[in-house]
């Protein structure tokens, strides 16, 4: 986890040298707000807008190895550069564009991993949205530790206001019924504990 943590903490020194615009998602934000578990790459989202993305692509290019032939091809279509640090850690970087995808870079914060390293995270509400979106199994299994730890703190009509709509573009009514779950379930227990 150290050497992962020190990656994310170069990727995001290079960011700010170009005041570039991100913040950390995935498995090092679930270190932060849900059950931690083992992950082997960095996944960051980096505002690009749309149209702009070549110039952010062709930069990381130059400084990172990409992880797959034709990553810039790829990036451009899927919205995804794939990409791995010097000593192999795999990093993963959403291109942003949507309104949604800017609101979730400015709402994150810092956290302090390691003495002396802080990274820029995303909002717990936040990350459950992207998790729930996603709608794979290991991302329910984390948005429900996100759930359980942070269920005191968590605002959770923020969660359905941006959930919903983006839902319903995936046409995934599922995805809103399982999280109302996870909530009842979690208000069920959480009375019984006072």
């Amino acid at each position: 986890m150290k050497s992962l943590i020190q990656v994310a903490s170069e990727l995001q020194d290079f960011f700010i040298r170009r005041s570039w615009r991100f913040c950390f998602i995935g498995g090092l934000a679930l270190q932060r707000w849900g059950q931690p578990r083992l992950t082997i790459d960095v996944d960051i989202s980096l505002l690009t807008g749309f149209g702009q993305e070549k110039k952010y692509i062709d930069e990381l290019l130059i400084y990172f190895t990409p992880r797959i032939v034709d990553a810039d091809d790829f990036a451009r279509k899927n919205r995804v550069l794939l990409l791995k640090s010097e000593s192999g850690v795999g990093i993963d970087i959403a291109l942003a564009g949507l309104p949604f995808e800017e609101e979730v870079i400015e709402r994150a914060s810092e956290f302090e991993y390691l003495p002396g390293i802080k990274l820029r995270i995303c909002s717990a509400e936040d990350l459950v949205i992207l998790k729930a979106f996603a709608d794979r199994s290991q991302d329910w299994a984390d948005v429900e530790s996100i759930v359980e730890r942070q269920s005191k703190n968590l605002d959770r009509n923020y969660i359905v206001k941006h959930l919903k709509p983006l839902s319903a573009l995936k046409d995934a009514p599922w995805i809103m019924s399982h999280l109302e779950k996870m909530f009842n379930s979690k208000n069920e227990s959480g009375d019984e504990n006072g």
